[in-house]
């Protein structure tokens, strides 16, 4: 698989990230053969969370034997120093790692989230200190606000950036051009994730994918493909799919066509589909 340089981090990545959704929920044996798949099929950058219910307990014994070999990304959802470092120290532990090449502040929405994480005692004193003893590589941060993070790069010179780089909001609503401008000129890297988002899910409607809160696309092969490429074409040096195996596997299957450009006829598709489901954008 394609590698593409992730901002100033030095790392070559694999143009699909395994999101460790993949294997939340899923049986030991069921996550070490998407990861196993994974690792065989190019990828080199996994992404996990302790907020993504058992996904650290499985994806630790399954990234063991490949540890030395990839990228593991890890992050924090606690504003203050003493509780991110619990939270980073147990997530080393149950991950079977001595060190994250990634670690993020999680979620970071409001304007609250940024004077604690800010503020003496906040958790970017954790982040740093831990830069500094090779605990982790580099600093990143994720989040679905658009306000928060540009406000946050004023303030800090993280990374990485995971953002939503989702079609539909960028199509109809300008969506994230902001940050994709930033990070190109600050060379931050960028990982997009809700490249393969549809809209909400509709009351009553069934969920097919119980792991998203929101609707994946299913069944619109070129669709699914200038989804992905519009996240590429915003600088994202890698996607992140949907948390199930399906959504993983067309990642895998069609990155190679993602990576051309943006053709007019897909254009006019993303627009066309953007206005169908302007009113159920997923923020």
């Amino acid at each position: 698989m394609e590698k593409a340089l992730l901002g100033k981090t030095g790392f070559m990545v694999s143009r699909v990230t395994y999101g460790g959704i993949v294997s939340m929920n899923e049986t030991q044996k069921d996550s070490d053969k998407y990861v196993s798949m994974a690792v065989d099929a190019g990828v080199n950058y996994f992404d996990v969370a302790p907020s993504y219910g058992d996904a650290q307990e499985r994806l630790g014994p399954s990234l063991e034997p490949y540890r030395k070999n990839v990228y593991l990304a890890c992050k924090t959802q606690m504003r203050d120093a003493e509780g991110a470092k619990a939270e980073l120290l147990k997530s080393l532990e149950v991950l079977r790692t001595d060190y994250f090449d990634v670690y993020q502040l999680h979620a970071m929405t409001t304007k609250e989230d940024l004077e604690q994480v800010f503020a003496p005692g906040g958790a970017m004193e954790t982040l740093v200190w831990a830069k500094r003893e090779g605990i982790i590589r580099n600093i990143g941060i994720t989040t679905h606000s658009e306000d928060c993070v540009l406000k946050a790069l004023d303030q800090f010179p993280f990374d990485t950036v995971l953002f939503p780089m989702n079609w539909s909001l960028g199509v109809n609503t300008g969506w994230g051009d902001r940050i994709s401008e930033r990070v190109k000129r600050d060379n931050i890297g960028l990982l997009a994730m809700k490249t393969l988002i549809h809209r909400t899910w509709r009351d009553g409607e069934e969920h097919v994918f119980p792991k998203s809160w929101c609707k994946p696309m299913l069944d619109n092969e070129d669709l699914m493909v200038a989804g992905m490429k519009y996240g590429l074409y915003k600088g994202a040096a890698t996607l992140i799919p949907p948390g199930n195996e399906k959504h993983f596997q067309f990642m895998l299957d069609h990155i190679d066509r993602a990576l051309e450009p943006i053709t007019d006829g897909e254009w006019e598709l993303l627009r066309t589909e953007a206005a169908k489901v302007k009113n159920e954008m997923i923020f």
